[in-house]
């Protein structure tokens, strides 16, 4: 996705906000489908928890700005799932454009994805699957190239109305085939899904490949997605409700504009300074191979 798209994509945004939605704002989502159908669903399929010990390891190195001495490649496997008859066709410009995206959202954190080859696949088994399925286990495990030393990434039709999930580093042994983020085919720039079509379900999701919690994790009360510089967010975004403050009682609005939120794409716009830092720090921790 070309810089001057987003930019004037983020400014219609802004400029078309209407008054701050509601505290406890419901996280469905509306957008379109390949059919120019309305489909109520939801933005992402991972649920947030507690961290795990190792998580607190890492903190420290997180308390500042941690500066990346050099640029971390992560070689990517892009596998597109249509049906038999085609149906969730993804273009390889789409692709690139989606690497594109990932890279100018990231490239603050010392991290860029590098496209390695694109896997077609034809399989009606795998098309329209849902989050932790039998049927994405048996795609995973059928397709997964390397996982401890490649990003794998899904494209396909997804069930439930979500538009993407992802694994966190700590769930699975970094070289278990499991790893990997699934997004819906139309979120990828220039999809149908309207108004989350300019690839920013890939960068959210990626986000929580890299170990980034919801900015909304927690509520309003405790650590929260224990990220200090995300102010506390007690539910999701919808929309971009700019000004929209759901936990009166601590410093900041709500982070309308962050990655790890359910804002549009194109309101999404930022990770902040801390979340730089405690991707290559949590990622390196739990996927050292990805880092060699």
């Amino acid at each position: 996705m070309k810089t001057p798209l987003r930019a004037l994509a983020c400014a219609m945004a802004v400029s078309a906000v209407l008054a701050p939605s509601l505290a406890g704002a419901d996280e469905r989502i509306t957008f379109t489908d390949i059919d120019g159908r309305q489909v109520e669903g939801r933005r992402c399929g991972v649920a947030d928890g507690p961290a795990p010990r190792e998580y607190y390891e890492v903190l420290e190195q997180t308390r500042g700005r941690v500066s990346q001495a050099a640029v971390t490649t992560i070689p990517v496997v892009f596998h597109v799932i249509t049906s038999s008859l085609g149906a969730g066709f993804v273009s390889d410009g789409q692709i690139d454009d989606q690497i594109d995206v990932l890279n100018a959202a990231f490239a603050p954190s010392g991290i860029q994805f590098a496209l390695s080859s694109v896997n077609r696949v034809s399989n009606d088994s795998w098309y329209n699957i849902g989050n932790g399925s039998v049927a994405e286990q048996q795609m995973k495990q059928a397709l997964a190239v390397d996982p401890a030393n490649v990003f794998n990434m899904y494209a396909t039709r997804l069930s439930g109305g979500l538009l993407g999930w992802a694994t966190f580093p700590w769930y699975y042994p970094e070289d278990d085939y499991r790893h990997g983020v699934v997004v819906l085919n139309e979120s990828l720039p220039g999809g149908s899904a309207v108004p989350y079509n300019l690839g920013d379900t890939a960068t959210h999701e990626v986000g929580h490949y890299l170990g980034l919690y919801h900015t909304f994790q927690g509520g309003c009360q405790g650590l929260g997605d224990i990220v200090r510089d995300t102010p506390a967010q007690r539910s999701p975004s919808s929309g971009c409700p700019v000004g929209n403050d759901t936990c009166p009682t601590r410093p900041g609005n709500d982070p309308v504009f962050n990655f790890m939120d359910y804002s549009i794409d194109s309101c999404m716009i930022e990770f902040t300074e801390i979340q730089h830092a405690r991707m290559p720090a949590l990622a390196s921790r739990f996927r050292p191979s990805l880092f060699d």
